[in-house]
């Protein structure tokens, strides 16, 4: 069965010099959940990643379905489950790539140290914070179509988050123009990772930063009224186990904010 990891690793692979497919990739690799080849069992909260010494350098082994991991291995080994951001997150600054799928995938991919390294840095990016008053709504134009994908990507893995959003043309006090993405009813605390989510849309997309602009509006906010009538709008999904995860998270590692501690 193919992934969503063998998919983006094809159309990388098919164009080398899109900047673009590259970045959807990696994407793709920070939101996938990956199965992280042990050298032991973990001990509460630490991990001892398996270390291989390569040609190209040191690295450790993932691998995006645990029966790839099993192939590999030619038999059960321990392993960590985590979200391939939370790996990079982890490893990063350690001088240690990421080997993906060695020998069992067409999506087979060394990652070096370096490109470990520039994903951590790229998620660890928080959008910034500012006001401005709108004073009229229009349709969204221009913008890019890879945009809208990323934008439809994100959202259908943050089910439970909000209830919908929607995207318009905006002109603020003052006369500054651009779009904004508001949040219908989002869930007490989602904010930071709805807005990031948005943000890493942006990044993987090509996007310049700033692009998009997002806002928080509660359920039957008057201000509904206006936007929605101008509004691309995107339903988010119903609440999954996995967001239910994600919100509260319990196994060690699965918590970005504390990654698991290598040993």
């Amino acid at each position: 069965m193919q992934t969503d990891l063998d998919t983006a690793h094809a159309a990388m692979a098919a164009a080398p010099e899109d900047d673009p497919a590259r970045l959807r990739f990696y994407e793709a690799l920070a939101d996938a959940e990956l199965f992280l080849m042990l050298g032991a069992e973990p001990v509460g909260e630490n991990i001892l990643p398996a270390l291989f010494d390569l040609e190209e350098g040191r690295f450790v082994l993932a691998f995006d379905r645990e029966e790839r991991l099993a192939a590999f291995a030619e038999g059960p080994v321990p392993y960590a489950a985590l979200p391939g951001r939370v790996i990079a997150a982890t490893l990063a600054g350690q001088g240690v790539g990421l080997g993906l799928n060695l020998g069992v995938a067409p999506s087979a991919f060394l990652m070096p140290a370096e490109a470990l390294g520039w994903l951590a840095g790229t998620l660890d990016h928080a959008p910034g914070a500012a006001e401005a008053r709108p004073v009229a709504y229009g349709a969204p134009s221009g913008v890019p179509g890879g945009l809208l994908r990323a934008l439809d990507g994100k959202l259908a893995r943050l089910g439970g988050l909000a209830a919908r959003a929607h995207l318009v043309a905006v002109t603020y006090e003052g006369g500054a123009r651009g779009h904004l993405l508001a949040f219908e009813g989002a869930a007490a605390g989602a904010e930071a990772a709805l807005a990031k989510a948005v943000s890493e849309a942006l990044v993987f997309s090509g996007i310049e930063a700033g692009a998009v602009d997002v806002t928080f509006l509660a359920a039957g906010d008057p201000a509904l009224a206006a936007l929605t009538r101008a509004a691309l709008s995107f339903d988010l999904p119903e609440p999954s186990r996995e967001t239910a995860q994600v919100l509260a998270p319990q196994a060690p590692g699965m918590d970005p904010a504390r990654p698991p501690k290598l040993r």
